[in-house]
């Protein structure tokens, strides 16, 4: 007879999944051919460990004091924590029920024209209670699952995040350190050519404006470094903020580095296996799941429960004959609804409802992920390009600085011509900083956007 019971419970809780997952439709994805292909060479940046790819010492150990400080990571392992917990929780609720009571009462029965009654009652007693949602509980536990792994993924995700936001304002804060210096050393040369362009104009070489014009590009110069030391002490702050730090706190980085070499071979397409490693996709998909379980438990809400009841003990109206005097008692009871004007009906469309959205916010999620893995390697390409040109321009406007220099001493040129050699090398110098940080920054994207940086 158990074994018949037990056979037509898994039975419908079969019946249960199959009716479920008909009611709920598969996301549409439809990747195109060339994205459905196993490409492998996607495989070669996202599953380098981030302090392999990050070859900077210092910003390595950034990046390790934000994980250890981030108050968004620190509240993200709490919340997994406490989804863990809850999982727990679920998986408990379906075990017996376990309770004991001592108690002792006096009641006393007078009543009109019968006789005087007392009956004292004391004893102790054990009960074990069981309520079994039999097709229920299966959904429940996928649920409870669901949501433990997708708040997993989600910590895995803001790491990710962290980690490349960690990384960008390093290069950019170290690229404006770079432009500062440059402005430096501009400045210092202008003040340079003041001081001789006044020494000519006193000696009677040059007329005035020669020596007014060198001192209004020393001032334009000089305008720039305020806004400079601006922006690296605002962006300084927002690094110390990732980092979990208040503004005192030190943050000591190197020289720029003028030459980006990544670690591994940066991808040149974009496949499907960038859904097997990115942790928003992996996030989204859990949630769908945790969505379809949900269906699940609106639907198995109408089918009968079981409910056991057993409580054992001893009792006796005397202390001294307690033990002497065995009592249990059993019930047991399956119940199951008959009309409750559709309001079982109404919470299981609504679960259906909220799984559909749950499957286009995951299939939005495939398409902004496919989208950013191509925006992050045309960007990274074409960046390249702009630092080849930009070595180049650089390159020129220094020799262009050099000839105009020479032929000004030898009296062929203005010394305007001078000033111009000398602002076009600066926007030069200054335009390739700014590639070269670029380039680092889309490195830093491309390893996030194929799911690197998250693994322990």
């Amino acid at each position: 007879m158990k074994q018949i019971f037990f056979g037509f419970c898994l039975a419908l809780a079969l019946a249960s999944c199959s009716a479920v997952k008909r009611q709920c439709a598969e996301p549409e994805l439809n990747l195109p051919a060339q994205y459905s292909q196993n490409q492998t060479d996607t495989l070669t940046i996202a599953d380098v460990e981030w302090w392999k790819f990050y070859t900077d010492t210092t910003l390595a150990g950034l990046i390790r004091r934000a994980l250890d400080h981030n108050r968004d990571l620190l509240a993200a392992a709490a919340r997994l924590e406490r989804y863990q917990s809850l999982s727990r929780a679920a998986r408990a609720a379906q075990l017996p029920t376990v309770g004991a009571q001592i108690y002792a009462n006096r009641e006393t029965n007078d009543y009109y024209e019968e006789k005087y009654i007392l009956d004292p009652e004391l004893g102790p007693k054990i009960t074990l209670r069981w309520e079994s949602d039999l097709w229920a509980n299966v959904w429940q536990k996928r649920k409870g699952q669901a949501d433990f792994f997708a708040s997993a993924e989600n910590q895995r995700a803001l790491r990710m995040t962290l980690i490349a936001q960690v990384a960008t304002a390093y290069y950019r804060l170290v690229a404006l350190d770079h432009e500062l210096s440059i402005v430096r050393g501009t400045l210092s040369t202008r003040e340079e050519g003041i001081e001789q362009a006044r020494l000519r104009h006193e000696g009677g070489m040059t007329s005035e404006t020669v020596y007014q014009q060198a001192r209004v590009e020393y001032a334009a110069t000089a305008v720039l470094i305020p806004d400079l030391e601006r922006k690296i002490a605002q962006q300084a702050n927002d690094l110390k903020l990732l980092l979990g730090e208040y503004p005192t706190a030190v943050i000591r980085r190197d020289s720029m580095d003028l030459d980006v070499q990544p670690s591994a071979r940066m991808p040149q397409v974009v496949s499907s296996e960038l859904l097997l490693r990115r942790p928003d996709v992996r996030q989204a998909e859990q949630q769908l799941r945790g969505a379809m379980a949900s269906v699940g438990v609106a639907w198995s809400d109408r089918f009968p429960k079981l409910a056991v009841n057993l409580t054992a003990g001893w009792e006796n109206n005397d202390f001294d004959g307690v033990m002497r005097s065995p009592f249990s008692y059993i019930m047991g009871s399956i119940t199951a609804p008959l009309f409750e004007f559709g309001r079982r009906q109404s919470r299981h469309r609504a679960a259906v409802a909220a799984y559909n959205e749950e499957r286009h916010k995951y299939e939005k999620t495939v398409l902004v992920a496919f989208k950013e893995a191509d925006d992050a390697i045309v960007a990274h390409k074409k960046i390249q390009e702009t630092v080849e040109l930009r070595q180049r321009l650089c390159e020129a406007a220094r020799k262009y600085l050099e000839l105009a220099q020479l032929q000004y001493e030898s009296g062929s040129i203005n010394y305007i011509n001078v000033l111009d050699a000398q602002r076009r090398h600066l926007d030069a110098q200054r335009s390739l900083c700014n590639a070269i940080r670029d380039e680092h920054i889309s490195v830093v994207q491309l390893y996030k956007t194929f799911g690197g940086g998250w693994k322990e």
